[in-house]
């Protein structure tokens, strides 16, 4: 089991009704449900980087060699009969 540690944090007081009310329908703690919104807010900011690393890596124009790929298979596209095959 995960190892937990207490903190005290400040809350507007609607949130806290809001995430009270949703322990109550979730049937579980108040602390177990601010620990799930956390991580899945952790878990997205992630995502979201890892996306903008990939998107990074790919902003820029191809290559000589993806450059030279692209055109032999627009070569070949072009080979290809119009209308249904």
């Amino acid at each position: 089991m995960a190892r937990t540690v207490k903190t005290a944090i400040s809350l507007d007081r609607r949130l806290l009704e809001r995430t009270n009310a949703l322990a109550a329908e979730l049937r579980t703690s108040r602390s177990r449900v601010v620990a799930m919104a956390l991580e899945e807010f952790l878990r997205r900011r992630e995502n979201r980087r890892l996306l903008e690393q990939i998107n990074g890596a790919h902003a820029g124009a191809p290559d000589s060699e993806d450059a030279a790929l692209l055109d032999a298979m627009y070569a070949e596209a072009a080979r290809l009969p119009d209308g249904e095959w």
